[in-house]
């Protein structure tokens, strides 16, 4: 098991030490497969010994000495079983490092100064698509005032033009009315005229007809 061990915890050194000083990736894809291949050979092995176990454990109770029997059967199932947890935590391990290292070198990658070029460009891009919005919303908003001025002044002009042909127009209905309030007023004025001239020529002849005719003068 020390021998497992230590095989595991050198190849585990090399990944990390190639990431580390290489630049390479500490986890290549043939890497990760070999130890979920690991993983499932451990659990077959696993599987496979306890069902031994399970047939030496019957075995055991057909001898006399069954205790002593049970006694070996079980240190040698213990030992197993340790061998098999231990090749499972150096798995793991080595797993968690292998992780450790591709998020250290993520983490370089990102703080490379391409990367951080890269993200101050975006920034930038990001606040002058922001600061263009805000001025393409502002533009929209002095033309929407500037349309709603001028209709306003438009509709003000309109309503005096209105206003203006409506006064005309009266003006222009009242001219006959007027005229025919003249002629009228024309008209009783001449009858009363006639009517005054008529009572003047009368009362006239009246005098004439009470005054006596003169003496002749003499010869």
């Amino acid at each position: 098991m020390k021998k497992i061990f230590l095989a595991v915890f050198i190849a585990t050194l090399s990944a990390l030490t190639g990431a580390q000083t290489g630049g390479e990736v500490a986890a290549p894809p043939a890497r990760r497969g070999t130890i979920d291949a690991e993983r499932v050979k451990i659990s077959a092995e696993r599987a496979k010994l306890e069902a031994g176990f399970l047939a030496e454990d019957a075995a055991c109770y057909k001898r006399f000495a069954v205790n002593g029997c049970l006694d070996h059967l079980n240190t040698r199932r213990r030992e197993a079983r340790a061998d098999l947890r231990g090749r499972e935590i150096a798995l793991n391990d080595e797993e968690r490092k292998i992780k450790g290292a591709e998020q250290i070198r993520k983490t370089e990658e990102k703080s490379s100064p391409e990367k951080l070029q890269e993200a101050a460009d975006l920034r930038a891009k990001a606040v002058e698509d922001y600061q263009s919005r805000l001025d393409r919303d502002k533009q929209k908003q002095q033309d929407r005032a500037s349309v709603q001025s001028s209709e306003k002044v438009n509709g003000e002009a309109n309503a005096e033009k209105l206003k203006d042909n409506r006064q005309k127009a009266r003006s222009r209905a009242d001219i006959p009315a007027t005229a025919a309030e003249e002629a009228k007023k024309f008209n009783e004025r001449q009858k009363e005229a006639g009517t005054r001239r008529a009572q003047h020529e009368s009362d006239q002849l009246k005098r004439d007809k009470r005054t006596p005719n003169p003496l002749p003068l003499p010869e």
